[in-house]
């Protein structure tokens, strides 16, 4: 060996000359980058060589994206790609939010939280009936079924109060009985297990708008302040994990729903994140729970506020699970055709007519139809528009043009084959305008999220946010810097849910990174593909930009294509904890 090699350190992988925005929000900077073994080894100017080297000349180099909340609880078990994620640049995503999930559960009451999952996140029953597996029973078997496969990402998992409520009631929990302190008990300890055994925290839903598809609501709705206590003073006990949490905020009103919340961090010492947006009937109420939350921070406790990028929108199509005529009669009995013989049908003028005629919404099983008029629903176009303006509206366009909007939605839906969407903006959008996105992002008190990926496969398809940040904020609009759009994709979110060792492209944490052409990021119009179990379908998209995503200095994907290494794993709260305080001390 020469001298020249005798002196040069040899990575598993180097990033040369890119731009480094390190997710700090500090300004970016060029830099080279050398990892081995997993871990960033050293940033700087590098003559040394990698068994793989990347030339990111020109591109932006930043952390992987963190994603605190997202529902792959069950594509985890079947799948090793938790896409849409994976490919919008998330390398880690903590699922088990909203209070539901998979474990615990008693054999007996698979059932019901099939049922659950399936009228609160859109995933279609005979997909989870096939793709779960039921090798656990605790929630620490469902954490070792997790470990039995790699992925593309890291995944992290709650602990879902809905199912932690029927393990220890049963059917009083479906029933909303409230919580025996014997009840509470043994929540506390199963809490406290599944925290030891790596859970990254707890989740509970307080919403009518979360129901079975048989209309019950969630089991957690109207669970007492002493249960939700107790469960996470179990959160204290083991010394670890937060609690995320959905609500209505109305019972009996907000400022004691909120008092809710300081009770419990008071009194567990434990962090909370909840979703903040903008309703429709209550157009201003999400300034008073960041001003709550803010007052909050100012007596020390942590209760921050998740909010969306962009309107939370709903995708009505003959494609996908809904559609603003699946409550009709008619239409439900031509819905078991595939779309092209659908189509057909609807297209003959005695199918239209009895279609239009029929109450649309008194058989509907989607509990959000009744919110939703054609005031609020817009042709979605392509490329999408995600702001039309309020003269885009389909009563708009039906009165210009002389239709009824039953009418002129009805005709949007079979344009393209049947492939066509209607976008309804269900949050975010009660004054037709973005602005409200931009106000709750400028608060940095606030934490960007929402986008649900794995969850509402057939309507929604949000999980693309953080392209959305970057390529429309910080690209189109220019109201956020490129620095500060990355730390809210990854220090931000990461330090939030206890994720220390990653984040920063800093040495000695976590490889994980993307490689971003900024100028060409950007996502595909959305679509549907059959790759579920039982021969499911979903909504997904594509993306351009990533021009390689990294997980654990491996890189999964390049220039958005799947390069089938798996280095993703389940990452337990309790591990990192440890092995930070390890370094610390060392």
């Amino acid at each position: 060996m020469d001298d020249v090699s005798k002196k040069m350190e040899f990575y598993d992988l180097v990033i040369k000359n890119g731009s480094i925005v390190d997710g700090s929000g500090k300004e970016k900077f060029q830099a080279d980058i050398g990892i081995k073994d997993g871990i960033i080894k050293k940033i700087g100017s590098l003559n040394d060589i990698g068994k793989e080297n990347i030339d990111a000349s020109g591109f932006i180099v930043s952390p992987g994206f963190v994603d605190i909340h997202t529902h792959y609880d069950g594509q985890a078990i079947w799948d090793n790609q938790l896409t849409p994620s994976s490919i919008h640049g998330v390398t880690t995503a903590v699922m088990g939010n909203c209070g539901v999930g998979f474990a615990p559960c008693k054999e007996e009451d698979r059932l019901k939280l099939v049922e659950l999952m399936e009228g609160v996140e859109d995933i279609p029953a005979p997909v989870m009936h096939e793709g779960l597996e039921w090798q656990w029973e605790t929630f620490e078997e469902y954490l070792e079924a997790l470990n039995k496969k790699d992925r593309d990402i890291d995944i992290c998992a709650l602990l879902p109060h809905a199912a932690l409520r029927v393990y220890v009631m049963g059917e009083r929990a479906i029933n909303h009985e409230k919580a025996s302190a014997e009840d509470m008990k043994k929540m506390r300890k199963l809490t406290k297990e599944a925290m030891l055994a790596g859970a990254f925290g707890f989740s509970t839903s307080r919403t009518i708008s979360h129901k079975s598809l048989k209309g019950e609501y969630t089991p957690t709705l109207r669970a007492h302040e002493d249960e939700l206590k107790q469960i996470a003073l179990g959160m204290a006990d083991a010394g670890v994990g937060f609690m995320e949490i959905v609500s209505d905020w109305n019972e009996p009103d907000p400022e004691t729903e909120f008092e809710v919340l300081k009770n419990i961090a008071r009194s567990s010492g434990r962090p909370i994140v909840f979703t903040c947006t903008q309703r429709h009937d209550r157009p201003h109420f999400w300034k008073d729970l960041m001003r709550m939350s803010l007052e909050a921070k100012k007596e020390g406790l942590s209760i921050r506020p998740v909010v969306p990028p962009r309107p939370i929108g709903l995708l009505f199509g003959l494609d996908g699970s809904q559609n603003p005529f699946s409550g009709t009669k008619t239409y439900k009995s031509i819905a078991h055709l595939p779309l092209n013989e659908r189509v057909i049908e609807m297209k003959k003028d005695d199918i239209k007519e009895k279609i239009l005629s029929e109450d649309r919404l008194k058989y509907s099983v989607f509990p959000l139809i009744h919110r939703i008029s054609f005031a609020q629903m817009y042709r979605f176009g392509s490329p999408p528009d995600y702001n039309p303006s309020k003269d885009k509206s389909i009563d708009a366009m039906a009165s210009r043009e002389n239709k009824t909007s039953k009418e002129l939605a009805y005709d949007i839906l079979l344009e393209n084959q049947g492939k066509n969407f209607i976008y309804a903006p269900l949050v975010n959008y009660s004054n037709n305008t973005f602005d409200v996105c931009h106000e709750m992002l400028k608060d940095k008190n606030t934490i960007m999220g929402l986008g649900d990926g794995g969850a509402h496969v057939g309507f929604i398809l949000d999980a693309g946010y953080p392209t959305w940040l970057l390529s429309y904020w910080t690209n189109e609009k220019k109201l956020f810097s490129v620095e500060e759009s990355i730390r809210r994709l990854t220090s931000d979110t990461a330090h939030a849910v206890g994720l220390d060792d990653r984040g920063l492209i800093k040495e000695g944490l976590k490889a994980d990174i993307n490689i971003i052409d900024l100028n060409k990021l950007s996502s595909s119009d959305p679509f549907m593909v059959k790759d579920l179990p039982a021969n499911g379908k979903r909504l997904m998209q594509k993306t351009r930009g990533y021009v390689a995503t990294i997980v654990s200095g491996k890189v999964t994907y390049d220039n958005g294509s799947f390069t089938s290494k798996t280095p993703g794993k389940l990452i337990k709260l309790i591990e990192v904890n440890k092995s930070n305080t390890e370094m610390a001390t060392n």
